[in-house]
């Protein structure tokens, strides 16, 4: 009898398609990601300058026609009919305002996307800057152009900044450090660069508008105040520093980010054994753009001659205990619901570079508010300076 054909048998519906080799899908996963971001990214850079492109096509129609408040109305409650007609969402007059504020305050750069954070400006600075952040911002040619990396909602809140420096350094700081939107939002709510004025002098000034902050020696990362709304604690006498600790602990990613760069945690109530007693640190972290430890004290009342002796024996025990090769010298910092400026005039923390003291806020307060604070630090920090002198010049 002939033999009958043999007859191939189907593979199993799961072995239809054998898995590629882990190593292989990984790359070949990361090679899409990465493309659909570019594509994702190269979208986005496109309408930034789209949008400046149409800011300035606004602005200089009118100022080409009727100068009348009426007219300007007019013709943006025009242009967005038209423009949502053909294409849809998101021409509302309300945008358009947008786009011609958005060229407003970035007129001086060119429609193009750069690729590096290395302009060059030439800033001058007067006056107060903590007071009434008179900044006025100088360029000698055109900036580059727009951040890759930041988007139209990004720029719509920085086009909220008024004055150039400060709206430079944020869009600088927002670029390096990857904020989101919403951290951009309230960094600038809560007058970050203000803020961080308040020890530098003109030098500083100028570097934080053109660098963003540049963390060199300790009295970089210091704030004053420290804005910690995000731990929804009650501002009232019944607050222990018991419920403070927990609410940061609780809340230490936002609490990071109030810090600043290049901190990491590493402890709660960190111990101190000695032969006699035990010492208890309230927070530990460390900074790795200083390499330093930095040890915070936490005080809900105001702040007296003790806890400054305190926090000093306890950086000198750190350093002799702790610190490592390579460490830098022991950062404190003293978190105190209220700063008396006498105990700081006549205390070592008056002339200290590894000791601070620092006041903190429980509430995201209003920009006045900042404001206010702000000037009377400026102040009190200009009388410290006058003191100093007067000293100076008696002994001479």
């Amino acid at each position: 009898m002939p033999k009958k054909p043999k007859t191939k048998t189907a593979p199993a519906p799961n072995t239809l398609i054998q898995p590629v080799h882990g190593n292989l899908m990984d790359r070949i996963v990361s090679i899409l990601e990465q493309a659909r971001a570019n594509v994702a990214r190269s979208v986005n850079s496109n309408m930034v300058i789209a949008y400046w492109l149409i800011g300035r096509e606004i602005v200089e129609a009118l100022q080409s026609g009727e100068q009348r408040a009426e007219y300007g109305e007019s013709l943006l409650a025009d242009l967005s009919a038209q423009l949502s007609k053909r294409y849809g969402r998101g021409f509302s007059v309300t945008n358009l305002r947008y786009f011609r504020l958005f060229y407003q305050a970035f007129t001086d750069r060119l429609p193009e996307i750069h690729h590096s954070t290395s302009d060059e400006l030439a800033v001058a600075i007067l006056g107060s800057a903590t007071t009434k952040l008179k900044v006025a911002l100088e360029t000698k040619e055109k900036q580059r152009g727009f951040s890759p990396n930041l988007s139209w909602t990004h720029y719509r809140a920085l086009t909220k900044v008024e004055h150039p420096a400060e709206r430079r350094f944020y869009e600088i700081e927002a670029e390096k450090a990857g904020w989101s939107v919403s951290v951009l939002e309230r960094q600038i709510h809560s007058l970050l660069f203000a803020r961080l004025l308040k020890s530098r002098d003109k030098d500083g000034v100028l570097a934080l508008a053109e660098q963003g902050q540049i963390i060199s020696k300790p009295i970089d990362v210091i704030k004053q105040p420290y804005v910690l709304d995000f731990l929804d604690l009650p501002d009232q006498p019944r607050l222990h520093e018991s419920d403070l600790e927990a609410a940061i602990i609780e809340n230490l990613q936002p609490f990071l980010l109030e810090l600043g760069k290049g901190f990491a945690f590493v402890a709660r109530q960190y111990r101190f054994a000695t032969e006699s007693q035990n010492y208890f640190v309230d927070l530990v972290f460390y900074n790795f753009l200083l390499k330093c430890f930095v040890l915070i004290d936490l005080k809900i009342g105001r702040l007296e001659h003790q806890d400054i002796g305190q926090m000093d024996m306890y950086l000198r025990m750190f350093d002799e205990l702790r610190r490592g090769e390579g460490d830098n010298p022991t950062v404190g910092l003293i978190l105190c619901a209220e700063r008396d400026e006498v105990v700081v005039r006549y205390s070592i923390l008056h002339e200290s570079q590894q000791m601070f003291a620092s006041k903190y806020m429980l509430y995201l307060p209003t920009e006045e508010e900042l404001r206010r604070e702000l000037a009377r630090e400026r102040v009190e920090i200009e009388a410290r300076k006058r003191g100093v002198k007067a000293d100076e010049n008696k002994k001479k």
